[in-house]
């Protein structure tokens, strides 16, 4: 049997995602020494495949197998669905399937910002050059591999550039006023009269405020089920 190579690989996991609307969104390769996800048989991993959605891809694919399942995916559907979708995809490239929802936890951030050199939004969602705050991860792959590099990106943190914060200002709950992200706060609003009929059911103002990526928005329909979860 013809053993693939990395790159053939990579493309074998590619087109088994596409069609459930992810993408492989880059790799990390991991020193010797340096702490690595653990594989199936205990040995560290040598890469970690990061897979995500851009924008809404995932939303069509996500809402009718949705449809389909007698308890509408149950109480946490998107993380079933990721699991679902992601899981045969590593059993297939002889991997082993991570999840940010699933202990023990891994670094998805960290990965993500070495994979695609991301940093932080004042939101704590990663900011991307070209996607803005419209992109997610749901998953990643262990492999035993050393992997081609794959989704970085070169081009500057739009919020280094960007002077009057909009995402700040437009906080109804004043969210952002300091350091970090008062996720408290946030959620207090939410479940208020003012909440209920403003971020709640039209999303995140403060998400939506940001000038970058903004051909990349959540349908209307997906930002309302984030803002749900997130309210609970």
């Amino acid at each position: 049997m013809t053993v693939p190579s990395a790159d053939q690989l990579l493309e074998t996991i590619r087109a088994a995602l596409a069609p459930h609307g992810l993408f492989l969104r880059g790799t990390v390769n991991f020193a010797g020494g340096e702490a690595a996800p653990m594989l199936a048989d205990g040995t560290p991993a040598a890469s970690v495949v990061l897979i995500g959605n851009i924008g809404g891809s995932l939303w069509e694919s996500f809402s009718r197998w949705r449809q389909c399942e007698p308890d509408g995916g149950g109480t946490d559907p998107l993380d079933n669905w990721s699991k679902q979708v992601i899981r045969p995809v590593a059993d297939a490239a002889g991997a082993i399937a991570y999840f940010p929802s699933d202990p023990p936890w891994q670094p998805f951030q960290q990965w993500a910002m070495r994979a695609e050199r991301l940093k932080a939004s004042p939101l704590g969602i990663l900011i991307h050059p070209q996607y803005g705050l419209w992109h997610g991860y749901r998953g990643a792959l262990g492999l035993d591999w050393v992997l081609p590099q794959t989704g970085q990106v070169s081009a500057g943190h739009p919020c280094d550039a960007c002077v009057e914060k909009p995402c700040i200002s437009a906080c109804p709950a004043d969210a952002l006023a300091a350091a970090a992200f008062d996720v408290g706060r946030c959620r207090a609003h939410l479940r208020s009269e003012e909440g209920v009929g403003g971020c709640l059911a039209r999303g995140c103002l403060s998400r939506d405020a940001c000038p970058a990526g903004r051909d990349y928005r959540y349908p209307d329909a997906q930002l309302s089920f984030h803002m749900a979860a997130l309210s609970l």
